[in-house]
């Protein structure tokens, strides 16, 4: 069974996620694959994992960076798990390209390229926005794509950390 909780932040309700111990989800509600990886019996439930995700959303939207990740165990495959590895090591108020992901993942495989766009599905899947942060991910050109949250949040939630989006722009 997993089990839910949801938190009301400044831009919208979030539903948090957990098998027990650690986030298995973190979505504002009704985005792209929202609670896709859930199981289909779910309760809410105070656990200590949703006060720990709790105090990070509450220090993240006070505008500080919250300095821990709560436990994350992502239920999703082996390559998505690679992406969402690199995302977790995006500094705060920081941008990566997803080209610049896929040739992270390249050299780590071993292999001379990997498809930006492969990476972007990647990224569109992520199980755990926010903490796992694929706000941080933008388009080569500076373009803040892609994001199933929708493109405001993205752009609020980069502002919010005080990112230099003096080259992005939203399409």
């Amino acid at each position: 069974m997993d089990y839910v909780h949801h938190y009301m932040s400044p831009l919208g309700g979030i539903t948090i996620a957990s098998d027990g111990t650690a986030l298995i989800g973190l979505w504002f509600d009704e985005q792209r694959f929202f609670a896709t990886s859930l199981s289909p019996e779910q309760a809410e439930k105070k656990l200590p994992v949703f006060e720990q995700a709790v105090r990070w959303l509450d220090l993240y939207f006070s505008g500080r960076n919250p300095g821990f990740t709560p436990p994350i165990k992502l239920r999703t495959t082996e390559f998505r798990q690679a992406v969402c590895n690199i995302m977790l090591a995006i500094p705060y108020g920081r941008t990566m390209t997803y080209g610049k992901i896929a040739e992270i993942v390249a050299r780590r495989k071993g292999v001379p390229r990997m498809s930006a766009q492969a990476v972007g599905g990647a990224v569109g899947h992520n199980p755990v926005s926010l903490i796992v942060p694929c706000h941080r991910v933008i388009g080569a050109n500076g373009a803040l794509v892609g994001y199933g949250g929708g493109l405001d949040r993205k752009a609020a939630l980069l502002t919010l950390e005080h990112a230099d989006l003096s080259g992005d722009f939203v399409p």
